[in-house]
């Protein structure tokens, strides 16, 4: 497995690089690092988002519409949950037992039915812009988080293979720590040394670093505009990230005891969502785990039945369970969100089309009010009938309860300063007084 941090600009920083890192300006000193950014009424400390990429049928997991006719409410029933009164997918019978430390938002709404567009919307909060990228929730988590030095695990990490969840306007040193292979050694059950890149040792990374630092004393004479100083600053916190071992330890989801990974299953899903629960108990403020196959065009039940529902109830249902097991799901936020919902309506191949008017997402811990549904839909499930809400209102809401105010503001790389969103209220009927 190889840790890497995904930067496409070639530029002059790739002139070296630290095993598999590439040399990335760091924006401590841009950050409008004022008291403000900062609120006292942190309720958790850390976020781990399950991102369902391709845009799940929310309407036939959270939001069922059982008296709506055949073409809309579809093949599943709802079923009761340990949560009173809150129904959910009968292919969800492990979530149905965790519904009682969950919150369900079915009121969720925008206008970007288009994966890659809704799913930057989604991540940021913020419309798509031309001029300028916004920052996803983990880079605003991670700037707000990486002023300490001496962490020796990254803020920011992403065990999918999606590259979702950029810095935009922050920079790249704000971006996810990606680990690549991860769930390739964790499926072999390799008790193969951790390796930080193919061919490469930790005294071949100390010693690039040393004559890294040599190149960018004479970079500095000739270049005066240069981030020399703050490329060195992050690379070298990269490189006591990669040495350190409290990361690989992590990730070493074999640690655990058969029993717990039994939990989880051995689907991919689970052993993120394991590794997941590992990497917060080490001190990562903000992890990105998922699954694709979410965009069931056609054999939408069938779909759902077989493989995308079994597979999230068991990974989900264990990481909520777990963390609470480990005293860890008040202080830890898990949402469970993709890019958009699906038509209530069912096309001709038996599958449900693009749909961003209504989607639902679940929160679970975090301190949020557990058992809880806020917002609803039509009968239909077209369009919200109450609580209609934004993504900018669900990003406000959860970095406002890791304690980073949504009226921050912090600077692109030119200075200027800018909102965290364009416009975004913090959902208050969420918290748990």
């Amino acid at each position: 497995m190889t840790f890497r941090l995904h930067d496409q600009r070639p530029c002059r920083r790739h002139f070296l690089k630290i095993g598999t890192i590439p040399l990335m300006g760091l924006q401590l000193s841009k950050l409008l690092a004022s008291e403000s950014s900062q609120s006292s009424e942190a309720s958790a400390k850390s976020i781990i988002l399950v991102w369902l990429d391709g845009g799940p049928s929310t309407i036939d997991m959270w939001d069922l519409k059982p008296d709506a006719k055949a073409e809309i409410r579809g093949e599943f029933r709802p079923i009761s949950t340990a949560a009173d009164g809150v129904l959910i997918c009968e292919h969800l019978p492990h979530m149905a037992k965790q519904m009682d430390h969950c919150t369900l938002i079915r009121s969720v709404s925008h206008t970007i039915a288009e994966h890659g567009q809704g799913a930057e919307h989604v991540l940021t909060g913020n419309p798509i812009s031309p001029a300028l990228r916004y920052p996803s929730i983990g880079s605003i988590v991670s700037s707000q988080a990486i002023a300490d030095s001496s962490r020796e695990v990254p803020a920011y990490m992403d065990l999918t293979t999606k590259n979702i969840g950029q810095a935009g306007y922050l920079g790249s040193s704000h971006n996810p720590f990606v680990v690549d292979r991860f769930l390739d050694r964790s499926l072999s059950d390799s008790k193969d040394e951790f390796a930080i890149a193919d061919g490469l040792s930790i005294a071949d990374l100390t010693r690039r670093r040393e004559l890294l630092d040599k190149v960018e004393q004479g970079f500095r004479q000739f270049d005066k505009t240069s981030r020399a100083d703050e490329m060195s600053t992050f690379q070298q916190r990269a490189l006591d990230i990669l040495t350190s071992g409290r990361t690989r330890d992590a990730l070493d989801v074999q640690k655990e005891s058969s029993a717990v990974r039994e939990l989880y299953g051995q689907s991919p899903l689970g052993l993120s969502a394991l590794a997941a629960r590992r990497l917060v108990q080490a001190g990562v403020r903000f992890v990105t785990i998922g699954m694709s196959g979410w965009d069931t065009h056609d054999q939408n039940f069938s779909r759902l039945r077989n493989n995308q529902l079994p597979q999230l109830d068991r990974a989900l249902a264990a990481l909520i369970g777990d963390l609470e097991a480990q005293g860890l799901l008040n202080e830890t936020i898990v949402y469970c969100a993709g890019e958009f919902g699906r038509t209530p309506g069912i096309n001709g191949q038996g599958g449900r089309d693009h749909w961003a008017q209504t989607m639902s997402v679940l929160i679970a811990g975090g301190n949020f009010k557990p058992a809880f549904v806020y917002g609803s839909t039509d009968k239909s499930g077209l369009y919200p009938e109450t609580g209609t809400c934004s993504p900018a209102d669900i990003n406000a809401t959860l970095i406002n309860q890791i304690g980073i105010r949504p009226e921050t503001k912090l600077a692109t790389r030119t200075g200027r300063p800018m909102p965290l969103f364009r416009e975004a209220r913090v959902l208050q009927e969420l918290r748990h007084d």
